[in-house]
């Protein structure tokens, strides 16, 4: 047997392995090689058995992962992954390539997914719910009373079996331990069992020690892998190999009596399950990526796993490759001086061979010059990685899966690790299925895209999104399912449950935009039955306020898309007379932070009414006329807060519909001395604050003069009530308007008051025109306005440049 000493008789070969780990991944190959056993047990669920012949399909590819999810509850699952570098896997794609049976031995999911619900429901009633009875917890059986017993009795003694390990042999580390004992061994060399030998050594010591470690579950999942072993021995006599992590080999190795392993299982909660094979990355297999399963670096490990010969060399060298693709100077010569100078650090510390640890202090000395910007760049490309997984066509899948599986590859989007952008041209039949295809997933929870501002330009025919594909999306699509079998009829039902249930008017709104982008006509009249009656029955104008944008938004949407939206129209029109007439009372009387928030409420249905456009033309023209009047009343109203009347004389001033003239006889007033100050600067705040606030005060000298001549005739009992309004009001202006507004301050304003720019003297200008000056900007305005052919041309001209 090459060296193999064979287990006694009667006994199986047990191979303790570390989850993940390249080192016991080829000692696993090796020893299966030498002994050639006749079945190959795996640690891993035995619903998964029928997936096992899957794992040699061509387009299989780790990394990926077993799926268990309850079929009455898709949202409830457990993953179990597998990398080409873990053990479990190699042993299996072993047992498949040499023709022998491969089964899975521990716990059923099924079991697995009833203990999640019942701590989920522990966890509640720890919340303080109220408690259903005693006796539920007794049905649960023996085996649960004993698991829970168990963990109870060792909470306060829960253990690391590695890093226990490294502590005793004196490493604080214990990555670093495992690549010293297990990654720098030659696989293969010797005798093959030697490193199975020894860890089940330890871990017998450990177990001595500590008993299950604080995990009293495994004492029941022991249970029923002695059982799944003893009837493999029954089929196959001395020829079974089980791999399984090493802390679970001195439990398997220990005799223990059928009908006391069985008393542990009897009783055991379950829950119907379903199982798969999903594709997974590396990111998730590291703990940073949100799953711990127990390794930092899986593009380092599976680099050991994959490199024949000197991993070092070929690592740093991949290093090397990525920071030039970056446009980082990086040549041969640093990729031979960072060699050497890990295997100098090694040496140093007493280090058979270089790890990551000295390949990393390397790369950051050699060929990053001591920065870590480049470095995490390493960590994050190559020591993690984006690679992703692929599974089968044939491997299991609910309907909807299949449906978007169909669509995906239809549309030529590519699920990737990384995340990547997507400008879509919705003129483009192709991007607007893309389009609706991402709506309609994000209304069914399926986040595989998500909005971005685009930076190729602006429009409504334009949408940008940033897509990344998580392994978790499987499980949010498998719980989809229960909405339909495909991702239209799914969504069309989703929306219609989400619009009769949901509790605010805005909700609706959005839910009714949603379903504009998604193209789902369908669930509209179910959408807009519950807008109206929830509008119809809403007197809170906030909310009201609230609603209208995402309103007009979805009739804007809807034109491009060519969807028909009378209906829509019709309700986002009740809605604004709605708010048209309950605005002004609902303004009266606020406190600052009342008015604070309905100030955002004015300026979104400011926004949405311009959004309207001109179809139809009536419709829109009489709102915006019946707003101007709402405008009007809030500006001129005194029991109106003055962040209010400031701010709706700003919107009528920009719209045009109030003179220069009007607009500073209404500054005068609010700031003149008989105002208090702090009700001045709110004014000022609502008038000058937001988007043009600043712009409108550099160009208007006649508001500068007035805020100017308020704010130094403030008291100065009173300068500091007013302080922090005129902070926040100021503070939000571009760094270029806050400099020309203080250099306009710096050089003093002129006579306030007066209109005419000849004489008024106006911080920055002259007393008069400067003709020449004004002549020679004629040549560029005949370039973009064209010779007229007219005598008096120039004279007119000039009388423009002058105005």
């Amino acid at each position: 047997m090459n060296g193999v000493q064979a287990p006694a008789a009667g006994q199986p070969l047990l191979l303790g392995v570390r989850h993940h780990g390249p080192g016991s991944a080829r000692a696993v190959r090796a020893a299966l090689e030498a002994a050639r056993p006749r079945v190959v047990l795996v640690e891993g669920p035995p619903e998964a058995d029928p997936l096992i012949p899957l794992a040699a399909a061509e387009d299989m590819r780790p990394p990926v992962a077993l799926l268990a999810h309850a079929v009455d509850e898709p949202g409830r699952s457990a993953f179990w992954p597998l990398a080409a570098f873990s053990p479990e896997w190699v042993a299996l794609r072993w047992a498949l390539e040499h023709g022998v049976p491969a089964r899975f031995i521990d716990l059923p999911a099924t079991h697995t997914l009833a203990w999640q619900r019942d701590e989920e429901e522990e966890e509640e009633e720890e919340e303080g719910e109220e408690q259903e009875g005693e006796g539920e917890g007794q049905d649960l059986g023996e085996g649960a009373e004993a698991g829970a017993a168990q963990d109870a009795l060792d909470a306060h003694v829960r253990i690391d079996p590695l890093g226990v390990l490294a502590d005793t042999a004196g490493y604080d580390d214990a990555e670093r331990w495992w690549e010293d004992v297990v990654e720098h061994r030659g696989a293969g060399k010797g005798d093959a069992l030697a490193p199975f030998t020894a860890l089940e050594e330890a871990m017998t010591a450990l177990r001595e020690t500590y008993g299950s470690g604080g995990h009293g579950r495994d004492l029941i999942r022991e249970a029923h892998m002695r059982l799944r072993i003893r009837e493999a021995q029954r089929e196959f006599e001395d020829g079974v190999a089980v791999v399984c992590g090493a802390w679970h080999v001195p439990a398997l190795r220990r005799r223990a009596g059928v009908t006391a392993d069985r008393a542990l299982l009897k009783g055991l909660p379950k829950v119907r399950t379903d199982m798969t094979w999903v594709p997974w990355t590396h990111r998730r297999l590291s703990r940073a990526g949100g799953y711990g399963a127990g390794i930092d670096s899986p593009g380092w490990y599976a680099h050991l796993y994959a490199a024949p010969d000197r991993p070092v060399e070929r690592w740093l060298t991949k290093v090397a490759g990525l920071l030039r693709a970056e446009d980082r100077t990086v040549s041969p010569g640093h990729v031979i001086e960072a060699v050497r100078l890990a295997e100098t650090l090694a040496a140093l510390r007493g280090r058979p061979l270089p790890g990551l640890g000295e390949a990393t202090d390397a790369v950051r000395a050699v060929m990053c010059e001591g920065s870590d910007v480049p470095l995490a760049l390493v960590h994050d490309r190559l020591v993690v990685g984006d690679v992703l997984g692929q599974v089968p066509d044939t491997v299991p899948a609910v309907p909807l899966q299949r449906d978007l599986e169909r669509t995906r590859r239809r549309l030529r989007l590519e699920p990737q690790p990384d995340e990547r952008e997507l400008d879509l041209d919705l003129r483009k039949e192709t991007d607007a299925e893309r389009s609706r295809l991402l709506h309609r997933l994000r209304l069914l929870g399926i986040d595989w895209g998500r909005p971005a501002v685009s930076r190729s330009g602006t429009g409504t025919f334009r949408e940008t999104w940033r897509l990344r594909w998580e392994p978790e999306l499987a499980v949010r699509t498998a719980e989809a399912g229960v909405w339909g079998t495909t991702v239209p009829a799914a969504a069309t039902a989703k929306a219609e449950a989400d619009a009769v249930a949901a509790r605010g008017l805005a909700d609706v709104t959005g839910l009714a935009e949603q379903c504009l982008l998604a193209a789902l006509p369908d669930a509209l009249p179910v959408v807009m039955r519950v807008l109206a009656d929830r509008a119809a029955l809403d007197t809170d104008v906030a909310r009201l306020a609230q609603a209208l944008p995402a309103l007009v938004r979805s009739l804007r949407y809807g034109d491009v898309r060519g969807t028909d939206t009378a209906a829509l129209a019709e309700v986002a029109a009740g809605l604004a007379e709605r708010v048209f007439v309950g605005l002004p009372p609902a303004c009266a009387g606020l406190d600052a932070d009342a008015a604070e928030e309905m100030r955002g409420h004015v300026d979104a249905v400011h926004s949405a009414l311009g959004l309207l456009g001109d179809a139809p033309a009536a419709r829109a023209g009489r709102l915006r006329t019946r707003w101007r009047a709402v405008l009007r009343t809030l500006s001129a109203r005194d029991t109106v807060p003055g962040v209010l009347r400031g701010r709706a004389v700003r919107l009528l001033l920009d719209e045009g519909e109030l003179a220069r003239e009007e607009a500073a006889r209404l500054m005068g007033l609010a700031l003149s001395p008989g105002t208090p100050p702090t009700d001045a600067a709110a004014w000022t705040e609502g008038f000058v604050g937001g988007p043009g606030g600043g712009l409108l005060l550099v160009h208007d000298e006649r508001l500068f003069a007035l805020v100017d001549r308020w704010l130094t005739a403030v008291p100065a009992e009173a300068f500091t009530d007013v302080l922090p309004l005129l902070r926040r009001t100021f503070s939000a202006y571009e760094p270029g308007v806050r400099r020309t507004l203080g250099e306009l301050v710096r050089r003093g304003p002129g006579r306030h008051g007066r209109t005419d720019a000849a004489t008024a003297g106006a911080p920055g200008f002259g007393p008069g025109v400067d003709e020449t000056r004004a002549d020679a900007v004629l040549p560029v305005l005949r370039l973009l306005l064209g010779p007229d052919g007219e005598e008096e041309a120039p004279a007119a001209d000039r009388a423009a440049v002058r105005r």
